[in-house]
């Protein structure tokens, strides 16, 4: 007999998806395809645990599973014994800002820092304090005091940009720890976090001359990549969707510096300057190709992200490439997802399906007549609309799948109405301003 599914869990799966969001967890039960990306992801989190680096743009129309699908990388991770962080991209947290938008972007990282044991986030703390307890049984073990082993352990992060105050801010909290300071310990996260809005307040608090910033946003993930290695973990793995937002920016100034950001990130990490951290970024097909305002937009990026040609040519993926462009589901794969579905929806118990396969098959075909092949391209409303159904039989039992099939209307995923960007005048070199509808 198949497993039962938690209550809990499968409402969790259930209403996020009915809304159209990625669920936190149980996505073992519904994740189906998409083998040959999720092996290229395993060996790059293989590559990070074993001391280099790995940097991927995650390309696909808005609905296509971007998002779910790097939450399965995620969940990967964790069985590889790496930290990750995650985030959107918005208006006010981007990767290069002069007003506080980068520094949001890292606060927001930080305070999504997860591991295995905590795999829903807030877990820095737990991190800090596991470093700092095999810190103390290192000391106990060699005879010699903590902050000789604290210094010791973070010896190589001095040598990067913020290192020594990132390192005298772990001593801080080792301090707090000792003696039973919560506040002193508190502080310390928050400076990790980058909490702090002045120099003048971490110095009061934690005798450190610096802060992280706008300007130290990629310098404090290299930092972090290495602490968590300190702290017994394989490495970092950095998830950042909703990248579009960088393309909307009407700044060219702004989309440029976000960009340049992006640069020195990816030679970063393919140069091997970078170790224990990894890259995934989600973004639509426009944020990448776009001549005039996606990543293309920017000479030196496009030269790195272009295409295999010969790849192109043999009508093939190379599954190397720093871009990912996710394959669509086949119709196979998505029954397979749609039986799933019914079967978390009944609790993982076979006796409480609605509706039959016959009811899957029918639904697919009404999908497809509907609204053509996007139903497997971006399958989000699909799945929307299946779970609607099934709702509506749950709560009504008298009623028959077949009637309800046929009246279904699945609509087409269009993006947002925040994608509707006013240009700038220097957008265009006419100096003509332009709009997109």
């Amino acid at each position: 007999m198949a497993n039962r599914i938690r209550q809990k869990e499968r409402d969790a799966i259930i209403q996020s998806l009915k809304s159209g969001v990625t669920p936190k967890i149980g996505i073992q039960h519904i994740q189906v395809g998409r083998s040959n990306e999720i092996r290229a992801l395993y060996e790059d989190i293989e590559r990070i645990s074993q001391g280099g680096s790995a940097f991927r743009i995650i390309v696909g129309d808005y609905g296509s599973g971007k998002t779910f699908f790097m939450s399965v990388v995620r969940s990967i991770a964790f069985e590889r014994k790496l930290v990750t962080v995650h985030a959107d991209l918005s208006p006010d947290r981007r990767l290069h800002a002069s007003s506080g938008q980068a520094r949001n972007l890292y606060s927001e990282l930080m305070r999504n820092l997860a591991t295995r044991s905590k795999p829903d986030g807030s877990a820095l703390g737990s991190v800090v304090e596991r470093f700092v307890t095999e810190a103390r049984r290192e000391a106990a073990e060699n005879k010699i005091d903590v902050p000789v082993v604290i210094h010791q352990r973070l010896g190589a992060l001095t040598d990067l940009v913020g290192g020594y105050d990132f390192a005298k801010v772990i001593e801080s909290y080792w301090h707090g720890f000792e003696q039973g300071d919560d506040e002193l310990m508190s502080n310390a996260i928050r400076w990790l976090r980058a909490e702090y809005m002045t120099k003048t307040e971490a110095r009061q608090h934690l005798d450190v001359r610096t802060i992280i910033s706008d300007d130290s946003f990629y310098d404090a993930l290299k930092l972090m990549s290495l602490f968590v290695r300190q702290a017994g973990y394989e490495g970092l793995l950095v998830s950042l969707d909703e990248m579009v937002n960088l393309y909307k920016l009407s700044s060219t100034q702004a989309r440029t510096s976000n960009y340049e950001q992006i640069l020195r990130i990816l030679n970063d990490c393919l140069q091997g300057s970078a170790a224990h951290i990894g890259f995934l970024m989600g973004g639509t097909p426009e944020f990448l190709l776009d001549p005039r305002r996606g990543l293309y937009s920017y000479d030196a990026l496009q030269s790195r992200l272009a295409e295999n040609s010969f790849a192109q040519r043999a009508g093939v993926i190379d599954y190397s490439s720093p871009t990912l462009h996710l394959a669509s589901l086949t119709p196979e794969e998505l029954f397979i997802l749609l039986k799933n579905l019914r079967h978390v929806f009944a609790g993982g118990d076979t006796s409480k399906y609605l509706v039959p396969d016959d009811a899957l098959k029918s639904f697919l075909m009404h999908c497809s007549q509907t609204i053509g092949d996007a139903y497997f391209r971006t399958p989000r409303n699909t799945i929307k609309a299946f779970l609607d159904m099934l709702a509506v039989l749950e709560q009504n039992p008298e009623m028959h799948w077949s009637q309800l099939v046929q009246s279904i209307d699945i609509e087409h995923e269009y993006p947002s109405g925040a994608d509707d960007v006013l240009l700038s005048e220097g957008d265009r070199p006419d100096g003509l301003t332009d709009f997109r509808i």
